[in-house]
């Protein structure tokens, strides 16, 4: 059987709220979360031991590879599927790390779509279901890899149709951990940041044929609630949205999840392109990727 290929899509939060911390100390969310037109690319080969191999400009920063949410969503597959078939990964890394786009989720999202394929399992499978949910909060909506409404720890889907929005994301190729800056929120087990007027007063997300300025609109009025403790922890995530506030056409930045990365929504694709270049030029050591958001 011949290699089979799945992309692992940078998955962005175009808004994120913290709705509270349950006793268990996980943190129920609710946030629009859309899919970026870059992708890690992960190869599997049919058959073989199960092992994982990366390459690519970002490997380096990948770490161990045994620690890698590849295998850990594999090894909790073959756990979960009797006589699982398995193989040898290839993972082409070029998403950033830590980054708060879910590179690391959507690249083991993209072995559970491969192990699928090879093992003739549907996607909505129970099984799969529950496995992306132990391997990340994040790795159910990037299984699905389309922009949904997501809430509760992650498990919590509803799919959204959004326009395709011209954007561009930076990130300053700084890695920022996630236990972090929800420690740096500071909740308490059983503390709630979002009330109950707050969710009967939350906006309606547009349906169906929304405009950019119609999810604009919206979006503006429901900010990512890490923003603030993940700039307490690095200073650069704010010089990054300043940088794209700047930029001709903006019509909205934030951060993306826990950070560092960053995004702005543009009215047009040469907008977002010429402030990609204004900002490469001015912050050469910085990612930046300018393409759509969906």
């Amino acid at each position: 059987m011949s290699a089979l290929i799945e992309e692992g899509r940078a998955k962005v939060n175009l808004s994120l709220r913290v709705v509270g911390r349950r006793t268990d100390g996980y943190h129920d969310l609710e946030s629009v979360v859309a899919f970026a037109d870059c992708a890690d690319r992960l190869t599997l080969e049919p058959d073989g031991e199960l092992k994982l191999t990366t390459t690519g400009p970002l490997a380096a920063a990948c770490g161990e590879t045994a620690d890698n949410l590849v295998l850990k969503a594999a090894r909790l597959l073959a756990e979960a599927v009797p006589n699982l078939k398995l193989g040898a990964f290839a993972l082409d890394k070029v998403l950033p790390v830590a980054a708060g786009i879910g590179g690391g989720s959507a690249d083991a999202a993209a072995a559970l779509r491969l192990l699928a394929r090879l093992n003739n399992l549907s996607l909505d499978d129970p099984r799969l279901q529950k496995v992306a949910l132990a391997t990340g909060a994040d790795v159910p909506v990037c299984l699905l890899s389309r922009a949904c409404d997501m809430t509760g720890v992650g498990e919590q889907l509803l799919p959204l149709m959004l326009p395709s929005m011209p954007s561009v994301m930076v990130n300053p190729r700084v890695q920022v951990a996630t236990k972090d800056v929800f420690q740096a929120l500071g909740l308490r087990n059983g503390e709630l940041l979002v009330g109950v007027t707050d969710v009967f007063e939350a906006p309606a997300w547009p349906e169906e044929g929304g405009s950019i300025a119609d999810w604009v609109d919206v979006l503006s009025t429901v900010p990512n609630d890490l923003e603030e403790p993940a700039m307490r922890i690095e200073p650069v995530i704010g010089d990054v949205l300043e940088a794209l506030l700047a930029c001709a056409g903006v019509k909205l930045a934030r951060m993306s999840g826990s950070g560092a990365t960053c995004f702005a929504i543009f009215g047009s694709p040469a907008e977002a392109h010429a402030a990609a270049e204004t900002i490469r030029r001015d912050h050469p050591g910085w990612w930046v990727h300018a393409g759509t958001l969906s």
